[in-house]
């Protein structure tokens, strides 16, 4: 039987290069950097469907990321799994610990859930998803 491969996250520049990436590494997880594939000014327009591409999971805290049009549509289309930290004003430190946490919840809803899709992850590591792949169904579309 073949083995299921295993889950890639990529970090979005909301979360830096080093710290969160660095824990989640430390814990095992395999973990992907923005700046590490894409230019630091890329829209996510740009890289999202390489993302999707690679069936990496995304994470980020940037807070606006599921509610702009241009970022829905692109997630849709690029077929990516996204994960956001819901919690503000936290650091690189909290961040990590805080995914680091959670990881094997992300890790349940990513493979448990068909892509694409939005969950949001709480400062307890609560996680869940908000859009579905039927809800963002629509804006595949068009």
């Amino acid at each position: 039987m073949k083995q299921p491969e295993p889950l890639t996250f990529f970090l979005d520049r909301s979360l830096g290069k080093q710290t969160v990436a660095g824990a989640l590494r430390n814990a095992g997880v395999l973990a992907e950097v923005h700046d590490d594939h894409f230019a630091p000014d890329a829209k996510d327009q740009e890289w999202l469907p390489e993302v999707g591409k690679r069936r990496w999971i995304v994470l980020t805290k940037d807070r606006r990321f599921h509610n702009r049009l241009l970022e829905i549509t692109a997630i849709a289309r690029s077929n990516v799994r996204v994960f956001k930290l819901t919690a503000s004003g936290i650091q690189g430190q909290e961040m990590a610990s805080i995914f680091v946490h959670a990881i094997r919840k992300i890790s349940r809803v990513a493979i448990g859930n068909p892509a694409p899709f939005i969950a949001t992850v709480t400062r307890s590591g609560a996680v869940s998803v908000v859009l579905s792949a039927a809800k963002l169904k629509r804006y595949k579309l068009g």
